[in-house]
């Protein structure tokens, strides 16, 4: 077969060598569900997070990484298929990557067709939590090899967690629980004890290990000591006045689904409540890089963080308060963004990247790395070159992030190294625009303002290509 090779073949591989050596990379993809940047590895450090710093010096923090669209199910499938929302048509919750999308070929899936061993313990897929938590849920089995669907007390004993919002399931709750407990207790000690399991048993062959943990997703449950490490009097949250004035100049679409009972998504909801999950919601963070750790010690022990990648993701940001809202599923910064860190062998150590990437490039990132050859439709590139250089130059592709509400209330957002910009029903029901280097809590939108008319020109230019909705989701439905 080499010498069939063409000149350019053999430079492909040859430039993967270093990386490569004779030997498969493993991969060990680790994930969070609704975990924003508030950690210490992103420089808060009230949220202490030691094993995402330890993981950020082996390798590269991406500070400019968002996901596809802001809520789970969309953003998960977008990443595991290297494929936009619009192009797999999947904009909500339903089970629905398969029967839309029969013969996609998922990210664990290319794995094991190539020999790998692709495995999953916890949530990659969309799932309810707490609801599915201990199911297969919305999981794809045609992506591993074997799986495991642990239920810890967060699960078992659900009925003692707090619930503040009223007339709502745990899933979309501002609920707490912090009891005195060991971390194998909980589902995600479970997770972290299931794929150490398997990295010992496997530690010979090639791997794709991932761990999908639940936290930090509400109902904000963690152990007693991770909920201490936050003392209650330490956690503030924004003024509510000062909060509501930051949206006066937003176009209403851009918040719509939290106006009704602003602040905070439910009504009644206290200021001091507030504080008790942000609380929470740190604890629940510790609580994962705590796991995080385990992952680590456990690669150490066996040799084998010298050829195994090592990916950590969110699959998008998350709301405590700012602007008075909760919770994600908009396109703002605090929603659009998460942590995303890719520590390589090989590759530059211990650098930061301010370029903007998406979720759906970590495909075609661990494909290039273990040179195995992607589908030809992937939508994202490699960052091989942000982790030769992490503020190469060359790299120019913006991150696009989408939102769908129903036919009538949708939005894309375009965000390049400095701007972030909006349009909503393409500029119809209002635009947004803001200047990350003096905004980055996006306070002011200058999309009206007369001196930025010309850049606002461009960057609907180059957010009109990806305006690719299916028709039946874009129009107005039918009066009844």
């Amino acid at each position: 077969m080499k010498k069939n090779l063409s000149p350019l073949l053999f430079f492909f591989f040859g430039h993967l060598a270093p990386v490569m050596g004779e030997e498969k990379m493993n991969v060990l993809f680790i994930a969070a569900d609704d975990m924003n940047c508030d950690l210490e590895v992103y420089g808060k450090s009230q949220v202490k997070t030691p094993n995402l710093k330890r993981l950020a010096a082996m390798g590269i923090r991406f500070d400019n990484a968002h996901c596809q669209q802001p809520l789970c199910g969309p953003s998960r499938a977008s990443l595991m298929t290297g494929l936009r929302p619009d192009t797999l048509n999947l904009h909500t919750l339903k089970h629905e990557l398969r029967l839309k999308n029969p013969d996609v070929v998922t990210l664990g899936q290319l794995f094991k067709n190539n020999g790998y061993f692709s495995y999953r313990s916890g949530k990659i897929y969309h799932y309810g939590n707490p609801s599915m938590i201990g199911t297969d849920a919305n999981d794809d089995p045609a992506t591993w090899t074997e799986r495991s669907n642990p239920a810890g007390i967060d699960k078992t004993r659900e009925s003692e967690i707090i619930n503040f919002g009223p007339n709502k399931g745990l899933g979309i709750s501002m609920a707490v629980w912090d009891p005195i407990s060991k971390d194998e207790e909980h589902t995600d000690g479970m997770v972290a004890s299931d794929v150490i399991a398997q990295i010992e048993k496997h530690k010979d062959r090639p791997f794709f290990l991932a761990a999908g943990f639940f936290n930090p997703h509400c109902p904000y449950v963690a152990p007693k000591k991770y909920f201490d490490m936050y003392p209650l009097e330490e956690i503030t949250i924004p003024d509510l006045d000062q909060a509501k004035k930051d949206l006066e100049d937003v176009p209403p679409m851009a918040y719509m689904r939290d106006s009704r009972n602003w602040p905070y998504y439910f009504p009644n909801i206290t200021v001091d409540e507030a504080r008790r999950c942000k609380q929470a919601y740190y604890a629940c963070n510790t609580f994962i890089d705590a796991q995080i750790g385990r992952l680590l010690d456990a690669l150490e022990k066996h040799d084998l963080i010298k050829n195994t990648i090592i990916v950590f993701w969110s699959d998008h940001g998350y709301f405590l308060g700012e602007k008075g809202l909760w919770y994600k599923r908009k396109a703002f910064e605090r929603s659009t963004r998460m942590p995303m860190l890719i520590a390589a062998p090989g590759f530059t150590r211990g650098k930061a990247s301010p370029k903007p990437v998406e979720l759906l490039d970590l495909y075609p990132t661990l494909a290039d790395l273990c040179g195995l050859e992607p589908p030809k439709n992937l939508e994202g590139a490699s960052l091989r070159p942000l982790l030769n250089n992490p503020s190469d130059p060359s790299w120019k592709k913006p991150a696009v992030t989408q939102i769908w509400h129903r036919h009538n209330a949708w939005g894309y957002s375009l965000r390049t190294e400095r701007y972030r910009y909006t349009e909503w029903l393409r500029g119809k029901a209002g635009r947004e625009l803001y200047d990350h280097s003096v905004d980055q809590g996006e306070v002011t939108n200058l999309a009206e303002n007369p001196k930025y008319q010309k850049l606002v020109a461009d960057l609907s230019s180059q957010l009109k290509p990806f305006f690719r909705l299916p028709k039946e989701k874009r129009s107005t439905p039918p009066k009844k």
